[in-house]
């Protein structure tokens, strides 16, 4: 993985992750050289420094942007309002919930990544998902019809712990599957993006609750094969995906990108500092995601998140994969899910090596290998399905 902030695993990864999705080497070069001595603090210290210097990287992208637009240089303009809207997003991901200049940051992320996406012509709807009487909200990127005529098959994508439905958009998820025939609803499900900030939306762990609404939703549409709609999630979603797809048996199939077999045990491992962490503030971050009061209360209920007896009412294709030098997750949770989908009539296993370039959590370290490789699995899996 690029580490410009050596021992701050954190710091790195956040970085890795914008390059990912779409961000400048220069730009980011820019964002991240004067921080290099607030790193060696620490992952908690000196974040409102990582997000001066990251959002002000991201105003000038938009100023570009700006002119641009005055030029009539539409597709100009609109990536560089995308790639902006990422620092923006990528600086308010790391802060505590109580940072204020947070929220004008965020909704500017969202404001200029849709403008972006308009001004590119990606044809890319936003959509809301009713949701016991309120909504979330989703991305819906279209695939063209099959040759059969049959409408395309969809994947449900949901968000981990910290991640958004415009990260996961940005990083190419939806358009390997869209170019493989396959549509993709991606969507910030309770307890992230738009539905924690601005819907005041906490997670659960009986992810089906949220999951089967977006199910519901796209069975409701023409240009969607209700029969052959999936469940993919990335990180903690490496939890919610499998869980939905064993308690709602309308799912065709899942496949995860970071197994996450037992989270809640996870939690007591990284109280004892075992792991690295994906955002600074933790503990605060994790409370506030679940609606928990304390941190007595939050480990209280962490345990009811894992898939011990949960897997194995999974009956349906299901991909577990996983990079081997994942800092955040062992893999050993990757062999747990697999051992334990004993029902599952295709259960694959894919754990990326150095020989792949690819061995960090979620592919933080390439973001191309594990991305295509589950895009062909469920584009194979999904025309096997009469």
């Amino acid at each position: 993985m690029f580490e410009p902030f050596p021992g701050n695993y954190v710091w790195n990864l956040s970085t890795n992750l914008a390059l990912m999705c779409g961000g400048n080497y220069g730009e980011l070069d820019e964002a991240c050289r004067p921080l290099r001595e607030a790193a060696a603090r620490g992952e908690d210290a000196g974040t409102a420094l990582f997000f001066d210097s990251w959002v002000g990287v991201g105003r000038k992208v938009i100023a570009l942007a700006d002119r641009d637009l005055a030029e009539g240089r539409k597709l100009s303009a609109g990536v560089k309002y995308q790639r902006a809207a990422g620092y923006l997003l990528a600086a308010e991901r790391m802060q505590s919930r109580d940072y204020a200049p947070r929220w004008e940051a965020y909704n500017d992320g969202l404001a200029f990544f849709r403008k972006g996406l308009d001004l590119q012509g990606k044809g890319v709807e936003f959509v809301n998902i009713p949701y016991e009487g309120k909504y979330y909200t989703g991305l819906f990127v279209r695939a063209e019809p099959g040759k059969d005529g049959r409408p395309a098959p969809c994947v449900v994508s949901c968000n981990g712990l910290d991640s958004m439905k415009e990260q996961i958009y940005s990083a190419g998820n939806a358009e390997a599957f869209r170019l493989r025939g396959v549509s993709t609803l991606l969507i910030d499900q309770p307890g992230t993006g738009e539905a924690l900030r601005n819907l005041g939306l906490v997670g659960c762990h009986d992810s089906e609750a949220w999951a089967s609404a977006a199910f519901d939703y796209l069975s409701s549409r023409a240009d969607v094969d209700a029969k052959r709609i999936g469940m993919f999630g990335l990180s903690l979603g490496g939890y919610f995906a499998p869980r939905a797809a064993a308690m709602d048996p309308r799912f065709a199939l899942c496949a995860v990108m970071g197994a996450n077999h037992n989270w809640g045990e996870m939690q007591k491992r990284r109280m004892a500092r075992e792991g690295d962490r994906p955002v600074p503030h933790y503990w605060d971050h994790v409370m506030w995601v679940f609606g928990k009061s304390d941190i007595d209360a939050f480990m209280q209920w962490a345990p009811s998140m894992d898939l011990n007896g949960v897997v194995e009412k999974i009956r349906v294709p299901f991909l577990i994969t996983h990079g081997s030098g994942d800092r955040q997750i062992p893999v050993e949770y990757a062999h747990q899910s697999y051992e334990q989908a004993v029902n599952s009539p295709k259960r694959t296993l894919f754990i990326t090596t150095k020989d792949d370039f690819e061995v960090e959590h979620c592919g933080a370290d390439n973001g191309t290998i594990l991305r295509d490789y589950i895009a062909d699995w469920i584009s194979e899996t999904f025309s096997e399905m009469v």
